[in-house]
């Protein structure tokens, strides 16, 4: 961060939002990827938090779920998509990094900017949570158990304390929890 003149207050680091769906037993997807139980009979507060973001974060194979919901699923945003193929994108307004994904996104926490949606997947949000780079975690808990998948975190990350912020329970069953990084 870059000093500011005496009196002026500096800039604040962006904050990077894991909004994310879970089944009960902790599973993003099913073991091939898919995500035909979520509920999507409710917005469930995805537009305001879409709102509320200009930068989204996502893994490649996620990435490529979402191309297969939307022709341009983060229009609007600029969206930076970890991979280890050296390919273009075939998104406008996004771009694939073949950066460390830890490096990448403490630089860009520290860029001006709005807040970053860290969409996943569960390699990313490892890799990211050990970092302690995760400011907020919006999770959807759709009461559906999977029995095998892709977990929220697939990698070991350490202890890192949140506090609850908010909750939300839907007819449905679905319940919402907002949790915000201990500092």
């Amino acid at each position: 961060m870059e000093k500011t003149p005496k009196g002026d207050q500096p800039e604040a680091e962006r904050l990077v939002s894991l909004f994310i769906a879970t089944s009960l037993d902790g599973f993003i997807a099913s073991q091939n990827g898919g995500i035909d139980w979520l509920f999507h009979d409710q917005d469930y507060g995805y537009t305001a938090f879409y709102a509320s973001v200009d930068t989204v974060l996502t893994g490649r194979k996620t990435f490529d779920v979402s191309l297969s919901f939307s022709k341009d699923p983060f229009k609007g945003k600029q969206t930076f998509v970890f991979t280890r193929s050296e390919k273009k994108s075939p998104l406008p307004g996004s771009e694939f990094i073949y950066s460390d994904p830890v490096e990448f996104t403490r630089k860009l926490k520290a860029e001006p900017g709005g807040k970053i949606w860290l969409l996943g997947g569960g390699q990313i949000n490892g890799l990211l949570m050990k970092a302690g780079l995760i400011d907020e975690i919006v999770m959807s808990i759709h009461p559906v158990v999977i029995g095998r998948g892709i977990p929220l975190f697939d990698r070991e990350t350490g202890v890192c304390g949140y506090t609850l912020a908010g909750s939300n329970v839907f007819d449905t069953g679905l319940a919402q929890f907002i949790y915000r990084k201990n500092r």
